[in-house]
């Protein structure tokens, strides 16, 4: 035990000690430092619904009711919309300019299962913008936006869940947005967003999407969607899309399909449309994550990821923990992308592999390459099943510069080989008690 404690130590120090800097070298923002938390009373007058004739009960839908509230707070110059304690059901709601949303302890704002209850926008989804559902929770060019308190927002998703499985069986290539699901919140076009300590759960289809927006901070979150029994299609914890600058500290996440996924846009010409783009510094740490499809994936709707930190996380039963999703109809380039002490199970660390779901090649004489190069892991304590599970061998991609560095783990499949990725180093790694 005392070993293992010392192992995590080591592990911890030695992140911190590269916490100034971003894996290309180039040095890393005070503002990544700050996990304060906002002072709900520092942002204005509180708006408790329940004063504004909003009632408390879960089976009346009361999304004009609760609207009118957002409404009345942004012509009076801004405020927080308060859930008490109680269950308030609604459809979409949009958050206008210096408006916030506090979630009281006890309180829980949540999602209708009929689609009719939410309005259809131009909006962004899987890696395309067009029209299609807006979330239960919308921010759009809502700079300083935020969501907290120690309540519920809860999408109600077991309706949802339930006719897309139906639907599968009925067309197993059938699309997400076939099955039309609303998401539980999308923030876009914003800076300087927080949300905190809310408990995030149920989704009918993605649980946080932020889109084209900087300076965004989850901090102590609670994300949840079952993953057995009715299990929550397409769940992704955060989805984020086209954006910089983000932090994700101290969360928990367990949802039925990937945690912590960055988008970009997809397709042959993706990257010559001005509604794309990369998602460039993003730092994930001190996270907990339950069952999960990956705990870091990137694609497969990505463009170009630079500058990601995964760190001081641990794994109760993730499948993977860095999932690189290559699209071969997409330019892709992932890089300075860095997993550092991270500790616990999963089935497979490292996976690599193309990415053909719901793909749509198309001719282009000028298509960039797509490659996955500065790659860095590193003080890792895991039980895997494979820690290496790469098809390396592409003519759609190419790999390089991978690093392995202060690594003690146990492998099932004992596939690791430094050989298939150019220029890959290795140093003291610990693979079944043996040192490579």
């Amino acid at each position: 035990m005392k070993k293992i404690l010392a192992f995590i130590l080591l592990m911890t120090c030695a992140s911190m000690a590269s916490a100034d800097n971003w894996p290309d070298g180039t040095k890393m923002d005070k503002w990544f430092a700050d996990t304060s938390k906002v002072d709900v009373k520092s942002l204005g007058r509180q708006y408790v619904v329940t004063d504004y004739g909003v009632k408390d009960d879960s089976t009346i839908v009361q999304t004009m009711q609760l609207q009118a509230v957002i409404d009345k707070a942004a012509k009076d110059g801004g405020g927080v919309i308060v859930i008490p304690r109680g269950t308030f059901l609604s459809g979409s709601l949009f958050f206008k300019p210096k408006t916030h949303l506090h979630i009281a302890e006890g309180g829980k704002l949540k999602g209708s299962d009929r689609i009719t209850n939410y309005k259809i926008v131009e909006t962004r989804i899987e890696g395309e913008t067009c029209m299609y559902f807006s979330a239960l929770v919308n921010a759009d060019h809502v700079d300083g936006f935020t969501i907290t308190g120690k309540g519920t927002i809860d999408g109600n998703g077991y309706n949802y869940w339930d006719e897309f499985w139906i639907r599968r069986k009925w067309n197993r290539k059938c699309y997400n947005k076939d099955a039309q699901r609303p998401r539980l919140i999308y923030i876009s076009n914003s800076s300087n967003v927080t949300v905190q300590d809310v408990h995030i759960m149920n989704s009918a289809f993605w649980t946080n999407h932020v889109y084209n927006s900087d300076h965004v901070r989850y901090l102590d979150c609670y994300i949840y969607a079952p993953t057995s029994g009715m299990k929550a299609p397409s769940s992704d914890a955060i989805d984020i899309d086209k954006c910089h600058d983000f932090l994700i500290n101290g969360c928990y996440m367990n949802v039925n399909d990937d945690a912590v996924v960055l988008k970009g846009g997809k397709g042959t010409y993706a990257d010559t449309m001005s509604v794309n783009g990369p998602v460039e510094r993003v730092l994930i740490q001190n996270c907990h994550y339950g069952t999960t499809h990956s705990m870091l994936t990137l694609g497969s709707e990505s463009l170009h990821d630079r500058n990601i930190i995964l760190r001081n996380c641990t794994s109760d039963n993730t499948s993977r923990v860095l999932w690189l999703k290559m699209r071969p109809d997409t330019p892709q380039q992932y890089e300075y992308v860095m997993v550092d002490g991270v500790r616990g199970k999963t089935k497979s660390f490292l996976f690599i592999h193309p990415w053909s779901q719901f793909y749509n090649p198309q001719k282009r004489d000028d298509m960039p390459a797509s490659f996955c190069r500065h790659i860095i892991i590193k003080n890792i304590n895991m039980d895997c099943k494979s820690f290496f599970d790469v098809v390396a061998k592409n003519d759609k991609y190419d790999l390089c510069n991978f690093t392995f560095e202060n690594i003690k783990i146990t492998d099932e499949d004992n596939k690791f080989d430094p050989r298939a990725i150019a220029d890959t180093k290795v140093k003291n790694v610990v693979i079944n008690g043996r040192k490579l």
